[in-house]
């Protein structure tokens, strides 16, 4: 393993979107491997950071194109387990502007089904920082387990959750309920301005990163959309703009960002603990680059984000 690998924790959903059928009384499907945390370890690994994804992956036709799709992309999953159960579906549809609405066939699935046993053979000690959220963190019975998998791996790496909530799956209430423990484990917290919406309605970026950091959180990141990005550094505030792009559509981007503003700050040695050395100079370059790689993920269909060389006129040294 690298000694600069980040790890991430969470679920893959396969992803079906409609398409035109050949008869009215049909609907065609056109399936590509998914989910927040696996896009998210999906786009590290293009980007050439080593990645690697503790999922529970099923046996079946989903979970055997999980497994390519994520050993093609040079994804670890020497960790990830087998598991018997069935993998989790979400069928979106796609607005004028490419947002997609989802619905979830996820009962019982693979993904949520973590047992502490499972988790505590993984060997933590080349990973400078584990990347988690989505519904694999909130989900019982096994988001409690990937919460304490969060705090016992917490003593060596940085920790990054990105709340992703999903309220036709999980109510926003029980997402509320465990973001204050959740901002007491996490060095960076990542979500869409639709996340701030439904888990602090009707409040300011600005306050709501004021909220987390009281709570915890050293960086709060807030993506918002054409808006580009909010960070704010322990209560020192900078915004970046959002790159101009064709949208194909935004499946994918904002676990894009978080790839590529992982990967930036791995990069450069800013990873391995508290983000003691991190200064708002390192956050903005970070953000600027998440954005470069939400805008290639959105310029393609479905949760594709781009492989590094795709991003080598933009790359520094320290990229390459």
């Amino acid at each position: 393993m690298s000694p600069r690998q980040i790890t991430v924790v969470g679920e893959c959903v396969a992803d079906a979107f409609t398409e035109p059928a050949n008869a009215s009384n049909e609907l065609a499907l056109r399936v590509l491997p998914g989910g927040g945390p696996a896009n998210t370890a999906v786009a590290l690994a293009r980007l050439g950071t080593s990645a690697r994804l503790l999922a529970r992956l099923s046996g079946d036709v989903f979970g055997r194109l999980f497994r390519a799709h994520l050993e093609a992309s040079g994804v670890d999953l020497a960790d990830a387990v087998s598991a018997a159960e069935p993998s989790t579906l979400a069928v979106a549809e796609l607005d004028a502007t490419g947002q997609a609405a989802f619905s979830f066939h996820a009962q019982n699935t693979a993904d949520w089904q973590w047992t502490s046993g499972e988790l505590a053979r993984v060997d933590m000690s080349e990973t400078v920082c584990v990347h988690t959220g989505s519904l694999a963190l909130v989900r019982e019975p096994g988001g409690p387990v990937v919460e304490e998998f969060l705090a016992t791996a917490a003593s060596g790496a940085t920790i990054s959750i990105d709340p992703n909530v999903r309220p036709l799956l999980v109510r926003p209430e029980a997402y509320r309920a465990r973001l204050t423990r959740w901002c007491r484990l996490a060095d960076i917290l990542r979500l869409s301005e639709d996340d701030l919406e439904l888990l602090l309605p009707g409040t300011p970026p600005e306050q709501a990163c004021d909220i987390w950091h009281a709570a915890g959180v050293r960086l709060v990141v807030i993506t918002l959309g054409a808006g580009g990005a909010l960070a704010s550094l322990d209560g020192e505030r900078l915004r970046v703009p959002a790159v101009a792009t064709r949208v194909v559509d935004t499946v994918g981007a904002g676990d894009s960002f978080t790839a590529g503003l992982l990967h930036h700050l791995g990069a450069r040695g800013l990873l391995g603990g508290r983000l003691t050395g991190l200064g708002p100079g390192d956050v903005a370059e970070a953000c600027r680059f998440g954005t470069r790689v939400a805008a290639l993920t959105c310029s393609v269909a479905g949760p594709n984000p781009p492989w590094q060389d795709q991003l080598a006129p933009l790359a520094t040294a320290a990229d390459a």
